[in-house]
């Protein structure tokens, strides 16, 4: 086995290890030549019952279960007071040269201990056909946990569909990049809240996080990046948390830090996106931007968060609350062209005219940090990879938090 290019898969009752030039040949010897015929399946029920889905099931569902898992860092690791968290959706890596520039400039992020990276593809035409967890990891010398979540049969949606060449693997997933050794890495499946095969940009799999322990010197910890459906119900993403949550060690110290998609609405179909929207245009839309859209806990997603109280953790003093980390611009042309795939047209004249108050942007709170077992200190959030840059490194802006170990109980 190659060692230092290794990736664990369960199959069966078993445990085998691939390397990941074994899993790559897999991709292209058996999936990819299927993958234009099984994108012409408008949904998973027909997609099930393919005869080319059939035979190669068993494989690609192997392939999902691939954790990545390798140790570029020379660090020597010491104990701090403080550990750094950076959560961060880096939309697919499409921009990686800015951002490993970004990764090794900027005075915060090269500083953290633990990046909880979401969007990370591997082997995608949108990205490179980079393995972007990966070399990032190697370029930034640290130890990183890839868990792939979906084999892409397209090349994606919007602007995606249009870049020039093929995909080469079609994967794409959530990361852990670390300087502390990561243990016990594994994958928690989360389920789909919305056909994956209805749409343009078909996918077999599903959403799932990555989790390890890291041995934070005197604060060892559970780290999971989490990536919860955009195109779902409230309920979903609350359930979704819920799989998360029971995937973690219990009671134990955990941070729990990605893109939530708490957005607020149900898109689980574009006919319950567009009643939602109406809805909170009918209670005021400065009243819905400053009581829900950054304040997704004060109604339409409070069961997710009320979960996580439930469960011991504190969201509450681990982000910086009322602090946008994503907007909407409806002169934004990617963001046009992605969401007029499911959108009717006329809705775009209707959304320009209930935001003209704000200019025409409506700023989102969607990116969250939640921790148990350990104290959080001085969240931020990072406007400035997204805001006011062109091209943007993300559609997300980058969160970090301080974490120390709990203060003595008095006596």
């Amino acid at each position: 086995m190659d060692r230092a290019y290794a990736t664990r898969a369960q199959t069966g009752t078993g445990r085998r290890i691939l390397s990941i030039r074994e899993r790559d040949r897999i991709v292209r010897a058996s999936l990819r030549p299927r993958y234009q015929e099984l994108a012409k399946c408008r949904s998973t029920g027909e997609l099930l019952a393919h005869p080319a889905y059939r035979s190669i099931r068993p494989v690609a569902e192997s392939v999902l279960r691939c954790i990545e898992h390798e140790n570029f860092s020379g660090t020597v690791v010491t104990p701090r007071e403080s550990y750094r968290l950076v959560a961060w959706n880096i939309e697919r890596g499409i921009e990686f040269d800015g951002l490993l520039h970004t990764f090794r400039r900027h005075e915060y992020l090269r500083s953290a201990d633990v990046l909880f990276l979401t969007e990370t593809d591997v082997g995608m035409a949108r990205s490179g056909n980079r393995n972007v967890a990966r070399e990032l990891a190697q370029s930034l010398e640290l130890e990183y946990a890839f868990a792939p979540c979906y084999l892409n049969l397209s090349k994606g949606s919007g602007v995606e569909s249009e870049v020039s060449g093929a995909n080469d693997l079609g994967l794409h997933g959530n990361a852990l990049l670390s300087r502390y050794p990561l243990r016990n890495c594994r994958r928690i499946p989360l389920g789909n809240g919305r056909d994956k095969m209805h749409g343009r940009e078909k996918r077999l799999g599903q959403q799932a996080a990555i989790a390890a322990e890291v041995d934070l010197p005197g604060l060892p910890l559970t780290a999971c990046a989490v990536h919860l459906d955009a195109k779902s119900k409230q309920s979903h993403r609350r359930s979704q948390m819920e799989r998360v949550i029971a995937g973690l060690p219990r009671g134990e110290p955990a941070a729990i830090g990605g893109d939530w998609n708490t957005t607020t609405f149900d898109s689980s179909s574009a006919a319950r996106a567009i009643a939602g929207y109406w809805l909170r245009v009918f209670l005021g839309a400065h009243n819905t931007v400053k009581k829900h859209f950054l304040r997704p806990y004060t109604y339409f997603e409070r069961g997710l968060f009320r979960g996580l109280e439930d469960n011991g953790f504190d969201w509450r003093g681990a982000n910086l609350l009322d602090e946008r980390t994503t907007s909407y611009d409806v002169d934004d042309t990617k963001a046009h062209k992605n969401l007029r795939e499911w959108v009717p047209a006329w809705c775009f004249d209707f959304i320009r005219w209930a935001l003209r108050q704000f200019d025409g942007k409506c700023p989102l709170k969607i990116d969250w940090f939640a921790v148990r077992g350990v104290a959080p200190e001085r969240p931020v959030v990072f406007h400035e990879f997204r805001e006011g840059r062109d091209p943007p490194l993300s559609d997300h802006d980058a969160i970090g938090l301080d974490v120390r170990p709990l203060d003595p109980p008095a006596i």
